[in-house]
């Protein structure tokens, strides 16, 4: 087991960090329980931009590879193999090449085979007939020239450019391989993989149901017989779920830091982690449509932000402030903090910023006698809803009223991806700690997941020479740069990065929560019931 520490905003409990060991040997059997915060607009992973699908659907799956289930820390140096038994770069860093393991049967029966990764990654990239509904992580390879495939065990990705983080994009829970012989409707309602656990059936609002792999190429594994993830919105509502023993663990990293007491209070034996998320809480701006276009608004809205307000309200201070990349310690690529507090609406007087703001928002016509008049779109769930009514509250401070619009979560990203809102409370997960994700994925022009329409050819010249870049010191300067010009231009001003807790009842073994990740760590071929 990891250090125990006290959890210091609340002082009354102890929390298990991290990792618990394994005791004794893993049991083998049992239905894993768990609540799930929402229903998932659909089962494909690869059309979906929310853990929401990766936490019940990623055991499904096998990627080529994977970051290590139980280390905590996702890194190039924690990447194992899955689907592939190894890898190499050629001389010029230009060719990945992948020997993949034999004798894999998809859950139909079907054998895996090179082809797969093929057809999976010419979908991605938009090459095949059969097109994804919705393609978020498009941009991920963008410097993938193609792929192709010797014999039925090999496959190669062909870079345009050297892009050394191409293997951490591979190793996310967003890159499971999908069959060829499968479409992507079907994927969506009946997803077929080659993971641990097989897919049974998914109730829309209700549950998602999984039975273990008899077949899976890890022998002796999974443990479990299955997983049951039970559709409860209402976060209290599943807590004394979970306190009264109807779940086995809560929805992981979801647990906010007030209910962690509740939890402690009513089920002392209960294990909890609070981590970091990789999540930031952020602002979206429609940016090509009036009167966001206006970049003197846009930097009011950044400029009226009382960030540690947020942190204080909703996470009792255990929380992150920050740019796009996760803050130290849990992030190896955050900005120090005395270069962030240089960027306007980061410094420590609140009052001076809004009165910038305020002259601002004179300047662009509106005033004491004339606010602004807004909608505040944001997901309909807990983590989204909280911090919209505190960020509507603060927009007064700047003659911007704005009511809520709530929208259910099958329909949220459709519609900030059409870019369907004016201004929106959004959550960003970065699923892989790495520069390469989070500005390709959510500030390259035309990115699918660019939801602001920013678009800035300068930085984005900047994306690839970081891209390119070997020497990690050398590599933090340029994102750093990079990071500082993103909030100057407000492409989506970044309020704060959650930590979240997780709890699992104490006969629960081998969870790990990863650190910098909330999209990676739901493989569940470890975990076991000791009862």
């Amino acid at each position: 087991m990891r250090n125990v520490r006290a959890l210091a905003a609340a002082g009354v409990f102890v929390l298990a960090a991290g990792t618990v060991a394994l005791a004794g040997e893993p049991k083998q059997g049992g239905i894993f329980r768990i609540y799930h915060r929402d229903s998932p607009g659909s089962a494909s992973i690869h059309e979906e931009a929310t853990y929401s699908t990766n936490i019940p659907f990623m055991p499904v799956f096998n990627n080529l590879v994977v970051y290590k289930q139980d280390v905590a820390q996702n890194s190039m140096d924690s990447i194992v193999p899955d689907l592939a038994e190894s890898w190499a770069w050629s001389g010029d860093k230009k060719t990945l090449t992948f020997k993949l393991r034999q004798g894999v049967k998809w859950h139909d029966g079907k054998p895996f085979t090179s082809a797969d990764v093929k057809c999976t990654f010419d979908m991605l990239m938009g090459k095949s007939p059969q097109k994804f509904r919705k393609n978020p992580r498009k941009s991920w390879y963008d410097q993938v020239a193609d792929v192709t495939v010797s014999g039925d065990y090999e496959a190669s990705f062909n870079l345009k450019r050297p892009q050394p983080a191409l293997l951490a994009l591979l190793a996310s829970g967003y890159t499971p391989i999908y069959p060829c012989h499968v479409s992507p409707a079907e994927m969506r309602s009946h997803p077929i993989g080659t993971g641990p656990f097989k897919f049974v059936e998914f109730k829309t609002n209700e549950s998602i149901k999984l039975t273990r792999n008899p077949d899976y190429f890890k022998k002796g594994l999974p443990h479990l017989d299955g997983i049951e993830f039970t559709i409860i919105p209402n976060r209290s509502t599943a807590i004394l779920a979970f306190v009264a023993g109807n779940f086995d663990m809560t929805f992981p990293t979801e647990v906010s830091i007030p209910l962690l007491k509740d939890v402690k209070t009513q089920a002392p034996n209960a294990v909890c982690v609070v981590e970091p998320t990789n999540v930031s809480t952020n602002i979206i701006v429609n940016s090509s449509s009036p009167p966001f276009d206006n970049l003197d608004i846009r930097r009011a809205l950044a400029l009226a932000l009382d960030r540690k307000a947020f942190v204080s309200i909703l996470f009792e201070g255990q929380a992150d402030i920050g740019g796009t990349m996760l803050p130290a310690p849990g992030g190896v690529w955050g900005m120090p903090k005395e270069m962030l507090e240089t960027i306007p609406g980061y410094g420590p007087d609140v009052n001076a910023n809004r009165e910038e703001a305020r002259k601002l928002m004179q300047k662009a016509g509106y005033g004491p006698d004339k606010h602004l008049a807004v909608k505040v779109s944001t997901r309909n769930i807990p983590v989204y809803r909280d911090p919209a009514v505190i960020l509507i509250d603060q927009l007064k401070t700047i003659y911007v009223d704005a009511d809520l619009e709530v929208v259910e979560t099958a329909n949220w990203f459709s519609k900030v991806a059409r870019k369907d809102y004016a201004l929106g409370l959004n959550l960003t997960g970065n699923s892989v700690d790495d520069p390469d994700q989070s500005f390709y994925e959510n500030y390259s022009c035309g990115s699918e997941r660019n939801y602001t329409n920013y678009c800035n050819k300068d930085v984005e010249k900047l994306f690839d020479e970081q891209s390119m870049e070997t020497d990690v010191t050398k590599r933090k300067k340029l994102v750093w740069e990079i990071d500082k010009k993103l909030q100057e231009d407000v492409a989506r001003p970044i309020i704060f990065h959650s930590r979240m807790g997780t709890c699992w009842q104490p006969y629960v073994k081998g969870v790990t929560i990863m650190v910098n990740s909330s999209y990676n760590g739901y493989r569940y071929e470890d975990v076991w019931l000791d009862k």
